[in-house]
């Protein structure tokens, strides 16, 4: 009796406060778990995708490299093991990827209604390639960020830079890229189940251009102009798209509710001939 109490509550989106937190609870350890997975993946392939995340590295003016050679530098004694614990939860995340982000749709949508929930799957299937769009774009731009700043070193001087320093910057910047190009898409889903319309969206277009701008200058890790727009310009892009969807969306929602254009205090339009016929329909009954 109480499952059935339960499931009910997790089909209308009612649950107890401590069916919630189980219920994050127990997405926290399959998302963990796929984690782990990814994590033992990533160990096990860990010179490829150490010779993969480097590379950006090894395009730096070689003026500032020791002897011209661009190689990175291991400062202390266990930091062979944190470089590859660390490679390897980097390739873990990217690679566990769909399951994560389903836990997180999962875990909202539970307060939908049932209709709404049929959009799971569309969510699923458009945020991993947005996520990998977004990390592809961040390991395509991270040589121009080090050139930048690397590049404003005296010509005289030998750049060092540590294994960690550049795993945590590259770490930053495929995760900041690939979650930013989330939120677009999060617009879009606010948008199917009704929370957000396209006309706040379009009143509120100036100060979200704006948002972005700011977002990407603060949250990229080398805070320079070409990496700012690199995050910034695609974002607004997407952005855009999901504007158009919104637009589309709202305009068919319109066409098909008879009830559209009409103020609250507006009467709704009447037919008579259903009228007539229910009144028929109960002097025949009664």
């Amino acid at each position: 009796m109480k499952l059935n109490r339960r499931s009910a509550a997790a089909r209308d989106g009612r649950m107890p406060l401590m069916d919630h937190i189980r219920e994050l609870r127990n997405r926290l350890i399959k998302a963990i778990i796929a984690l782990v997975i990814g994590a033992i993946i990533g160990w096990i392939l860990f010179e490829p995708a150490w010779g993969f995340l480097k590379q950006p590295y090894t395009q730096i003016p070689p003026e500032h490299c020791l002897e011209g050679k661009c190689d990175l530098v291991v400062h202390g004694i266990f930091d062979g093991f944190f470089i590859r614990l660390k490679v390897a939860l980097i390739i873990g995340a990217v690679l566990s990827s769909p399951v994560w982000l389903y836990q997180i749709w999962a875990f909202v949508a539970p307060g939908l209604y049932s209709r709404e929930r049929r959009y799971t799957y569309a969510f699923l299937a458009a945020a991993v390639p947005l996520f990998f769009l977004g990390a592809v774009l961040a390991y395509v731009t991270m040589d121009k960020g080090l050139k930048i700043f690397i590049g404003l070193a005296p010509g005289d001087t030998t750049v060092l830079v540590g294994v960690q320093d550049y795993l945590s910057y590259a770490q930053a910047m495929l995760f900041i890229f690939g979650l930013t190009f989330e939120l677009p898409l999060f617009v879009i889903m606010l948008n199917l189940v009704g929370v957000l319309s396209h006309e706040r969206i379009r009143k509120s277009r100036r100060l979200l251009i704006f948002g972005v701008f700011v977002f990407a200058a603060v949250a990229t890790p080398s805070q320079d102009p070409f990496t700012m727009l690199a995050l910034a310009l695609p974002t607004i892009l997407l952005f855009e798209i999901a504007e158009l969807f919104a637009f589309l969306h709202d305009r068919r929602r319109a066409r098909d509710d008879e009830y559209a254009g009409l103020s609250d205090d507006e009467a709704s339009p009447l037919n008579l001939d259903e009228i007539d016929a229910e009144l028929e329909k109960g002097g025949r009954t009664g």
